[in-house]
């Protein structure tokens, strides 16, 4: 498979990869199934529609959509068609996707001229239309573009080509503890971002697993998605879903859920403990980054918090850093050897890479490590006691003329009752010099914590 530019692209890795099996097979549950033959003439009407709008072999279409049935479409009629798929989140303002349009230059852009379904629902209801943009090739040889969540700064655009999404999906078929051909995925990440896209909706149309996304992100919801069948239901989710769960009480035995795989950023150890404590199934652990996929997992929750590199995986820990494999740099537009050189990928996390075993464990961003009056102090471990404390949802510490920390309360709650607790489990000099109560914290597209203080400073006013 050429690696270069899309038009020369063997664009039947979809058909192969994707689209293959069964013409009768659930592939998707919306709630209303949808099966693969269906879905093949669904994906060849939409390509027949990009064509006729301008889409060619060799250019580029930006999907500004949200998950639905739609997107999943025009998605793999893009890539049907030998062209790259940009992935642009629909809850992006207008002035960041002009800007993204003006960068990448797709030939077509894709959005809902109608969409229904309410509030809080995972896929909803869309009628797309179709309209030209720029007549040139697309900017990189990659089958897919997506914007970094951003949770520390600006986004990154991040490439991959189409052999390097078929890699990770066979690489996700030697996992131990994913879900198997005629099970289920209660799918609750985004689509557009690559837990979703990759570990979701292409791993599941791959393996024949179907993908079944609750008609609403609630936690009451969920649990019925996976009461709605007998077979067996993987819940795949980030750190937010998990407290959605942990906080909901079953009516009743749910026999059919085997499991929950959450990745994105470290679940708090009380999260996790409240998850088990309730269902009785283990709490699956992945770690890994829009660049590269997934890197490592511990889906069976045997080594939490280390995981296991995934199978074609390396992970190296250089000066306290931890470095993966990458064969080539990910960044479209982008040369700086501190992201990518010589075939590795800076993670820029902090973590450990145990002798012998491999065994990897993430001890959060290599920036919150820092120096207070010259001890250094872990942020993660101030935000890991904080999460601990009766009455706190999650939280986010920061260094910001000191060390700062933002707290989302689940429950009464004071500002001089956490300094007392921290005072008891912290030394003086890491513990925060100042204590801010949010009603909610910020988060990214993807769910994850946003870090950068300004955006915290706004959220505790």
């Amino acid at each position: 498979m050429d690696t270069g530019n899309p038009a020369t692209e063997d664009a039947g890795w979809v058909d192969e990869i994707l689209l293959g099996g069964r013409s009768t097979d659930i592939c998707l549950r919306l709630p209303e199934p949808v099966d693969r033959g269906t879905l093949r003439r669904l994906v060849t009407d939409a390509q027949a529609r990009l064509a006729a709008a301008g889409l060619r072999p060799g250019g580029a279409a930006a999907l500004r959509m949200p998950p639905s049935l739609a997107y999943v479409v025009n998605l793999l009629a893009t890539w049907r068609g030998g062209a790259q798929a940009i992935l642009l989140d629909h809850r992006l303002t207008d002035h960041e996707v002009e800007r993204a349009l003006r960068r990448l230059t797709p030939q077509v852009v894709v959005a809902p001229v109608r969409t229904g379904g309410g509030a809080l629902r995972i896929f909803v209801d869309v009628t797309e239309g179709v309209t030209s943009y720029a007549d040139r090739p697309a900017v990189s040889g990659h089958a897919v573009i997506q914007l970094s969540s951003g949770s520390t700064g600006p986004s990154k655009v991040i490439g991959r080509t189409a052999p390097d999404l078929v890699a990770e999906v066979h690489r996700y078929t030697r996992i131990d503890g994913v879900a198997l051909p005629g099970e289920r995925i209660i799918l609750l990440p985004s689509t557009v971002h690559v837990l979703g896209l990759v570990g979701g909706l292409l791993y599941g149309l791959h393996a024949g697993v179907e993908l079944v996304p609750p008609q609403r992100l609630t936690g009451d919801a969920v649990l019925a998605a996976i009461a709605a069948d007998d077979s067996p239901a993987t819940v795949l989710g980030v750190p937010f879903h998990i407290g959605l769960l942990a906080s909901t009480r079953p009516a009743g035995p749910l026999p059919q859920l085997r499991r929950m795989t959450t990745g994105g950023e470290l679940v708090p150890a009380a999260v996790a403990r409240a998850f088990t404590d309730r269902y009785g199934v283990p709490l699956g652990n992945m770690y890994g980054m829009t660049e590269v996929g997934v890197i490592g997992t511990d889906l069976h929750g045997r080594h939490r918090p280390s995981i296991a590199p995934a199978p074609g995986i390396e992970v190296r820990e250089v000066d306290g850093e931890l470095r993966v494999s990458c064969p080539a740099s990910p960044y479209v537009g982008l040369s700086d050897p501190t992201r990518w050189a010589d075939g590795w990928l800076h993670t820029r996390d902090a973590g450990t890479v145990e002798p012998g075993t491999g065994l990897v464990t993430v001890r959060g961003r290599l920036d919150s490590q820092v120096s207070v009056g010259g001890l250094k102090v872990d942020l993660t471990e101030v935000e890991a006691t904080l999460a601990e404390l009766p009455g706190v949802a999650t939280a986010v510490v920061v260094l910001d003329g000191g060390i700062t920390a933002y707290v989302q309360p689940d429950g009464p709650l004071s500002e001089e009752t956490l300094d007392k607790l921290l005072a008891e489990r912290l030394a003086g000099y890491k513990r925060p010099r100042t204590l801010r109560l949010v009603d909610q914290l910020p988060r990214t597209t993807t769910g994850k914590l946003v870090r950068a203080a300004d955006a915290l400073r706004a959220a505790a006013t």
